[in-house]
């Protein structure tokens, strides 16, 4: 990790925000792909010397005004904002604490009584500290399926069990970016990220870009291998007594394609049999 996260994040959001997203007027040859800085120090209202010495690493605490104001400038979301302040070191009761990497007992019983849909439950840095046997089910075409990050980006099956991979990459590595907020010296997330980037051009270029998303809850497409497709909705629920574990809970439409496949899933994996051949299309 970087010396000066701070000014990265800010010269990479500012590439990000164009002139006519935020009601500026563009004259003259533009070097930049974005806001200039002095066009952003307008916006937020400070002095353009100022907010250069923030993207070099020369200031390094700035005010909660300050930093309120260049999060409206640069129109970032909560996520964003949130990691913004965490690189300015502004936010002392949000900081990093060590996670916990054994799931309680009350939990995985939680899970395993989840008989028709998968839940497992990860750390920050998206390992998989337990699931229930129909998370496993779901998880099989990966050998192992240990790091959601990991899986996504150097597991040859990724590719094809994504249906929108590029998408599941660009979340992936945002969840990471603010895992990386929230614990910027943790050895596990530099030990992943130096794996990362060392067999993953696709991953260190998403992870220049500096796009900051936290788990809630989305839509998710599978091409599983025993059973086709699966339209599954995710709900990610903070651990309350376990600090940066979250308990991941898929389910189907009822009645749904889905839902029948799932429930095939479920007892494939139950008996070990081996699902019947599709027709070829």
């Amino acid at each position: 990790m970087a010396d000066n996260d701070l000014g990265e994040f800010l010269r990479a959001r500012r590439a990000g925000v164009r002139p006519q997203d935020v009601g500026m007027a563009s004259y003259g040859l533009r070097r930049v792909s974005g806001l200039r800085r002095e066009e952003v120090a307008v916006l937020a209202g400070m002095n353009a010397d100022y907010y250069t010495r923030l993207e070099q690493g020369r200031e390094r605490h700035p005010s909660p005004q300050v930093l309120d104001a260049l999060g409206r400038a640069l129109c970032l979301d909560a996520d964003a904002r949130t990691h913004l302040f965490r690189l300015a070191g502004t936010v002392p009761d949000d900081r990093f604490a060590p996670t916990a990497e054994t799931v309680s007992s009350t939990l995985s019983q939680l899970m395993d009584g989840c008989a028709h849909t998968p839940a497992f439950v990860i750390n920050r840095t998206l390992d998989i500290l337990a699931a229930n046997a129909l998370a496993d089910a779901l998880y099989a075409p990966f050998r192992p399926a240990d790091n959601l990050a990991r899986m996504a980006f150097l597991d040859p099956a990724a590719r094809h069990f994504y249906a929108h991979w590029d998408w599941t990459a660009e979340v992936t590595v945002a969840n990471l970016r603010q895992a990386a907020g929230l614990a910027p010296g943790d050895p596990r997330l530099r030990e992943l990220l130096t794996t990362l980037t060392g067999h993953s051009a696709e991953f260190t270029r998403l992870w220049n870009t500096h796009t900051v998303r936290g788990k809630t809850r989305d839509a998710k497409h599978f091409l599983h291998p025993d059973v086709g497709p699966l339209t599954l909705t995710y709900q990610a629920l903070d651990v309350r007594d376990a600090p940066g574990q979250q308990l991941v809970v898929y389910q189907a439409e009822p009645e749904s394609p889905s839902a029948h496949a799932l429930s095939l899933l479920g007892s494939l994996h139950a008996t070990g049999r081996q699902p019947a051949p599709r027709p070829r299309p």
